[in-house]
């Protein structure tokens, strides 16, 4: 059989700019990074009205088993393609850090991939690395305020800014800085984040302009004075300078995939730290350039979907037509109390007690956001015919259906069943709606998710969560949208709590602003904003030979 990075490799590829010309777009509207990537420059959307109908792709809960959401999502757009309409994918960039731990690529999968799948994986177009050379710019400048004098009265124990590297890295979780003597800094507490958590990404793909980027980024909040007011990237004047960094960034990127399908991959923040979507100037220019845009969300849809229906479509003023939740029977005998290595004999009694997670992801689609859903059961040759009739009813007495995919294995071929469904939800009338009033106290905005998305029971706050929510409050920082920080192995913040747990209650323990995002983070749980390698990274396992080809790369 062969691998993920075979397949990519021995892939014909069309010139990028052949992909541009099925989307009318000129060459002299790119900026051309080899043979097979592009940006496209902002002047490719002048004068072009047209809106193209919105397709998101989420799934439930994660297993090791597998879900499929980014081979689903590569695959129905391919199928949608067979069947004859121009359709546009629009995906996040992979992070180094799960490149290199344990999840490996993230760019599809078997004959569902965006290619160059290398490139795409690794380097890209140098787009992370803008982010985290602005992000620790910023630090720079903030640590040399400090240095040079403090006019801003900064107290050094309420610095909040953090320097970021794309990687995972656990070692530098906490570190102390600034030794050496009174030329090398001032000694204080500090930390790293990983790239893709930093409010740098959050701001790049929420950003609908440069001047808007600027004008985000100029608000982030880096540190609050001794009286307790908050200090900004404005206050040290760093937004021009770190706009300079992240100019070419804002560029939407053109790849395609195996199938010759145009693919924007743009941006990349964590569903489980940040709000895990792609760029609002990538999904707005899809819209603009396609019919049909098939986007995607990470982890499960409690996650990602939630993040990207509360957060980035409100802010983009956008509304999705269908939503597609990605689930395999796999990974439901997971959620059933199976472990990995019993997935391969029928199980109905543990594939019962699984499917409430799915369930319980589709009803919150259908009934707290009011879109059209359809299940998508990526179907492995282990699954019967029994086990699949057993989705397919339990989703009917919920109103929605199930299309199998077999995109990893068949490509677009195998996704047409799920795309003719996805043209028919489309075309209903659907009744889009927020789980929550932004407008509402913190508090309320936090219960409204942890209820009607979690089907939790309540909140716990930590003295110290309690403390910033006034504090925030009084700042002015209440009316903004919420992005949980939650672990994605479960509705709940207990990853050991599979399935669709209970009476549970979600333990919030602190909360802090992203002024220049536009929302507040919740952190619960244990989550952490800069991941760990396992034991035996990904890392082990890659390798490149004398002629530059590159292996072991998912």
């Amino acid at each position: 059989m062969k691998t993920d990075i075979q397949i990519a490799q021995e892939a014909v590829k069309e010139h990028i700019s052949k992909i541009a010309a099925k989307l009318d777009i000129a060459e002299g509207d790119l900026e051309y990074y080899g043979k097979y990537k592009a940006k496209i420059e902002p002047s490719a959307l002048a004068g072009r009205e047209k809106e193209g109908k919105l397709i998101l792709v989420t799934a439930i809960t994660p297993t090791p088993a597998g879900e499929g959401k980014t081979t689903t999502t590569i695959g129905l757009a391919d199928g949608l393609s067979i069947i004859g309409k121009k359709v546009i994918v629009a995906l996040r960039e992979p992070s180094l850090g799960p490149v290199f731990g344990v999840k490996g690529g993230a760019a599809g999968g078997g004959y569902a991939q965006v290619v160059p799948m290398e490139d795409i994986n690794l380097h890209f177009t140098g787009d992370f690395h803008a982010i985290g050379a602005a992000n620790n710019l910023l630090a720079a400048m903030l640590d040399n305020h400090i240095f040079q004098g403090n006019a801003l009265n900064i107290d050094l124990e309420r610095i909040t800014w953090k320097r970021c590297v794309d990687m995972n890295d656990r070692q530098l979780r906490y570190i102390e800085n600034g030794f050496g003597g009174p030329k090398s800094g001032v000694p204080r507490k500090d930390g790293y984040d990983i790239t893709v958590a930093s409010e740098v990404m959050a701001v790049l793909c929420l950003a609908t302009s440069l001047s808007d980027l600027k004008a985000r980024l100029s608000r982030l909040v880096v540190a609050y004075d001794k009286e307790g007011k908050p200090v900004t990237a404005g206050d040290l004047k760093a937004a021009g300078a770190m706009t300079a960094l992240l100019k070419d960034a804002m560029k939407p990127n053109l790849v395609q995939t195996l199938e010759g399908t145009p693919a924007l991959v743009h941006g990349g923040p964590f569903a489980n730290i940040a709000h895990g979507c792609n760029s609002v100037v990538a999904t707005k220019a899809a819209l603009k350039l396609g019919d049909y845009i098939v986007t995607e969300a990470g982890f499960g849809a409690d996650l990602g979907a939630e993040k990207f229906l509360d957060i980035k479509c409100r802010f983009a003023d956008l509304h999705p037509a269908a939503v597609v939740v990605v689930a395999t029977v796999r990974a439901l005998k997971m959620h059933g109390g199976l472990a990995k290595t019993e997935l391969g004999q029928e199980d109905l009694v543990a594939l019962e007690k699984g499917l409430p997670n799915l369930l319980r992801h589709v009803s919150n689609i259908k009934n707290v956001y009011g879109l059209p859903t359809v299940v998508a059961v990526n179907r492995f040759p282990t699954d019967t015919d029994a086990e699949i009739e057993l989705v397919i009813e339990k989703c009917k007495e919920l109103g929605v259906n199930v299309r199998l995919s077999t995109v990893w294995a068949e490509g677009g071929k195998g996704g047409v069943a799920l795309a003719e469904e996805i043209v028919r939800l489309c075309e209903e009338e659907n009744n889009f709606r927020f789980c929550y009033d932004e407008k509402l106290p913190i508090k309320e905005k936090i219960h409204a998710v942890v209820t009607k998305v979690y089907g939790g029971k309540g909140v716990i706050y930590t003295p110290e969560a309690e403390e910033q929510i006034a504090r925030l409050e009084s700042l002015g920082f209440g009316n903004t949208p919420v992005c949980m920080a939650k672990t994605q192995y479960s509705f709940s913040d207990d990853q050991t709590k599979l399935g669709a747990p209970e009476d549970f209650e979600v333990t919030v323990r602190a909360v802090k602003i992203s002024a220049g995002a536009g929302f507040v983070v919740v952190l619960t749980g244990n989550i952490m904003t800069m991941p760990g390698l396992p034991k035996v990274p990904a890392a082990e396992n890659i390798d490149v030979d004398a002629e530059g080809n590159i292996t072991g790369l998912f």
